[in-house]
């Protein structure tokens, strides 16, 4: 998190010198046409890029480098992107987008289970790729202040923002970055419900309208079965033909 921070835009000036900290992204795409192509708007949006070709150059290049974001092609030669989630979701919890050209919901469906934050498919337009990279950032940055940092302690379930950590009875659960804020969010606002795209507004703010709700019923699902694993005192309810909602289990 701390790295994140870091590389967050910012202006600070030193005498009269104006250093300009970007926020890494990392391209991962065996097509030199595309990664150009990403490169050109990501920076123009005021972000470093750098690109990999295949999946090793990729996780070498995160271990390296630690960007803040991936954008993750799932066909890459030797390593597919999948592959290559997997084995950076083993070391670094960095958000992942993914990009598919296959028309098969399965893989972005797999994607999603595996803990990318989000995913896009081809063909793409460069302003929607760019409103997903900053909106994922936005959300999985923390620029709260410290008198906004919180903890939240229900019971057996405590989550903390500044740590963004999560402990059920204790037992300190593992959540990707996306994981986390719509845990907090829905956990913060507990009794309230909420629609899928009202989260998908909130949580992944999205400016418009890119998102596809499934993406929601993915994360939910994923949340649903770590809380349950440590029979947690609280929730995520399905009411039928709305949303969901963050319900306590026992009082609290």
């Amino acid at each position: 998190m701390g790295q994140n921070l870091l590389r967050r835009l910012t202006t600070v000036r030193e005498g009269e010198t104006t250093v300009v900290v970007k926020q890494k992204v990392l391209v991962v795409d065996d097509d030199d046409t595309i990664c150009d192509l990403i490169r050109m708007q990501l920076e123009s949006a005021g972000f470093e890029v750098m690109c990999a070709f295949n999946g090793r150059q990729a996780i070498a290049l995160t271990k390296e480098h630690k960007p803040a974001l991936m954008v993750l092609d799932i066909v890459l030669p030797e390593m597919d992107g999948l592959e290559v989630l997997r084995e950076v979701r083993r070391f670094a919890n960095l958000p992942i987008v993914l990009v598919t050209a296959r028309a098969d919901e399965f893989d972005r469906v797999l994607g999603l289970e595996m803990g990318a934050d989000d995913y896009i498919a081809k063909p793409f337009s460069p302003r929607e790729l760019v409103a997903r990279v900053k909106a994922v950032l936005r959300r999985t940055s923390s620029n709260q202040s410290p008198e906004e940092m919180q903890i939240l302690s229900l019971g057996g379930f405590q989550m903390n923002v500044l740590s963004r950590e999560v402990h059920i009875h204790e037992r300190h659960i593992d959540l990707t970055p996306k994981e986390f804020d719509l845990l907090w969010h829905l956990a913060s606002n507990r009794e309230r419900v909420f629609t899928r795209e009202q989260l998908l507004k909130q949580v992944w703010d999205y400016e418009e309208f890119f998102g596809d709700e499934r993406t929601v019923d993915q994360h939910v699902k994923r949340l649903r079965r770590k809380i349950e694993e440590e029979m947690a005192p609280c929730r995520i309810t399905t009411i039928w033909g709305v949303g969901y909602k963050f319900e306590l289990m026992t009082g609290g």
